[in-house]
């Protein structure tokens, strides 16, 4: 029997520079498998995704930081970019919305640059994390157990080095949002 996420409801978090890739492909794995998904961003409106360094599509937000609530979702999803996580690590309403998650042991989702959020949440001590290679410096000093594998999941945590990793990461988060609490 296929993994189902019906009646759960999944934020995304993602600002400005979100890799598009990185957003579209895990919103479709969670919305194929049956969960309602959200836009969480620090501003209402949309946001401007890229593909590399070329613009791509923008992307209507549905909710920001300062009206999310966490305790309405089930599941976060970090996508990257290189500018989507420096945007949304300096953004208290953001990183107190990630930590909520933690604090509840609801699962979560992070790719490539996204984890640069999870640091500036100090929710990454202790725990092994993949990331894009130039984050490693980041996530050890947090005090992280960084790997260089396609897919890692620690205790509900889902985390993926860049797109190539993303049919490896849709189907994790799928199996691992299906679980549910940690």
């Amino acid at each position: 029997m296929a993994v189902t996420l019906q009646g759960k409801r999944i934020a995304f978090l993602a600002a400005d520079g979100v890799e598009e890739v990185e957003y579209v492909k895990p919103r479709e794995a969670v919305e194929n498998a049956g969960a309602r998904v959200e836009l969480v961003s620090i501003e209402s409106g949309s946001i401007q995704a890229f593909n590399h360094l070329d613009h791509g599509k923008q992307y209507p937000v549905d909710v920001t930081t300062k009206e999310a609530d966490a305790g309405a979702y089930d599941a976060l999803v970090l996508p990257g970019g290189v500018a989507n996580p420096d945007f949304l690590r300096t953004d208290a309403d953001a990183v107190r919305f990630v930590k909520s998650f933690f604090e509840a042991g609801k699962p979560v989702g992070v790719i490539c640059h996204g984890p640069w959020t999870l640091v500036e949440a100090d929710v990454v001590r202790g725990r092994t994390i993949t990331s894009w290679p130039s984050l490693r410096t980041d996530l050890t000093n947090a005090g992280a157990n960084w790997v260089d594998q396609e897919v890692v999941t620690d205790n509900g945590l889902v985390s993926s080095r860049k797109p190539d990793d993303l049919p490896a990461f849709c189907d994790k988060i799928v199996e691992e949002f299906a679980e549910g609490k940690h």
